[in-house]
């Protein structure tokens, strides 16, 4: 078996640290090609000890030095780079054949661009990069024949409870195919978060440590507070409507606190396939890195006699005004999603550094989506330029408030 050389961008976050868990189960299938991060220089250090790759990315001149000096000292010949063009370089080389794209947020969207543009197999982590560019990024897979797989648990348990996910031949979905394949309606599931339990009045005062105390699943701060606004949600709700190529209402929402069933589809003849497995990312990875194989994960598999009872609950529409707007930004069309995303990286910024308060978060992303177009997006540069006119609206919008 040929070895296959994998990019992982964000390698130091959740996504890039259970990646290289799950590689370094099979080094005959794969090798590290470049490892990248942004501030934690520390863990880059440990997992380019480890994975020995050919390249290690950083964006700043003083980070490369830092981690240079460190990696010579050990022996290592690992070349360190620092730059957006060596994210993008490290995506595309032609030696590469899997790109993991676990960049957080709207920087993921260059590399992962560049890499679906390169025809690679990109796993995406990065949903920002569906949410801002969806159909460029869709054109542009189809355009070189890049497989765009799901690594979110929810997108990659769709994936999984669809025939398509046996023929690598008709993926990516276009318009109208999931119809054809009898697919009625596409289930999100959602844990409901850190807050499931609370009132929409007792969210006043809550902390940034609060909001990030997810009860099943580890993950990086802000996408914490996403999941404990239900802005998670309705970005994956975005991305599932740019994966399969459906439209937001073939899309439901469903609150299913113990996260055993990840997502599932609905058919016309009344069956209802579901994918289900321990809350371990290392799951929908390895899915993505051998498909269409079976890896083993390292995942701990469900013990069915002491799951207890699964209860699904419908969204508290009082509490999941981040879910509305994001199903009404992907209604609207345009640029509202470019938006969306854009004013919640601002202002779940802002609550992190405790300049807002956490209900403040949806009011914010709402003011800003008032200034939408309904215009055509044509070229990354065009979303980029959106990006930044909407953080410059939402910063405005916080600098102001008393």
């Amino acid at each position: 078996m040929n070895q296959k050389y994998v990019t992982v961008l964000g390698a130091t976050g959740s996504i890039g640290v259970q990646t290289l868990s799950v590689i370094q189960m099979h080094p005959e299938r794969y090798r590290v090609f470049a490892l990248t991060a942004y501030r934690n220089l520390k863990l880059l250090i440990e997992q380019c000890l480890a994975f020995q790759p050919l390249y290690a990315v950083v964006l700043e001149v003083q980070s490369q030095a830092i981690v240079a000096q460190a990696l010579q000292h050990a022996g290592l010949s690992t070349q360190v780079l620092a730059s957006i063009d060596a994210l993008i370089d490290v995506s595309i080389d032609e030696s590469v054949s899997i790109v993991v794209a676990g960049i957080t947020g709207a920087a993921g969207l260059l590399p992962t661009f560049s890499a679906v543009k390169a025809g690679k197999r990109v796993l995406l982590a990065n949903k920002e990069s569906l949410v801002m560019a969806g159909g460029l990024m869709i054109d542009a897979a189809h355009a070189s024949g890049a497989e765009l797989l799901p690594i979110d648990s929810e997108h990659n348990a769709m994936f999984q409870c669809l025939p398509i996910s046996q023929n690598p031949l008709r993926f990516p979905f276009v318009s109208g195919q999931y119809r054809e394949l009898g697919v009625k309606k596409m289930i999100l599931t959602a844990s409901g978060g850190p807050f499931l339990s609370r009132s929409a009045a007792s969210l006043v005062n809550v902390t940034p440590d609060e909001a990030c105390a997810h009860p099943n699943w580890q993950m990086g701060r802000k996408i914490s507070v996403d999941s404990a606004t239900m802005m998670n949600k309705g970005l994956e709700l975005i991305e599932a409507c740019c994966l399969f190529a459906i439209e937001p209402n073939q899309v439901e929402v469903v609150i299913h606190p113990q996260s055993i069933i990840h997502s599932m589809v609905q058919y016309d003849d009344g069956s209802f396939l579901a994918q289900l497995g321990s809350p371990d990312m290392k799951t929908p990875i390895a899915h993505a890195l051998a498909w269409p194989y079976r890896i083993s994960a390292g995942a701990q598999p469900l013990d069915w006699f002491s799951l207890g009872a699964l209860t699904f609950l419908p969204p508290d529409a009082e509490k999941c005004i981040c879910l509305s707007l994001a199903r009404d930004a992907q209604c609207f069309g345009g640029n509202a999603s470019i938006f969306l995303n854009a004013a919640n990286e601002v202002a779940v910024a802002a609550f992190l550094e405790n300049r807002i308060k956490f209900i403040d978060i949806p009011a914010i992303i709402g003011r800003v989506l008032e200034k939408a177009q309904t215009k055509a997006i044509s070229s990354l540069d065009e979303v980029l330029h959106d990006d930044a006119v909407a953080r410059s609206y939402a910063i405005e919008m916080i600098q102001s408030m008393p």
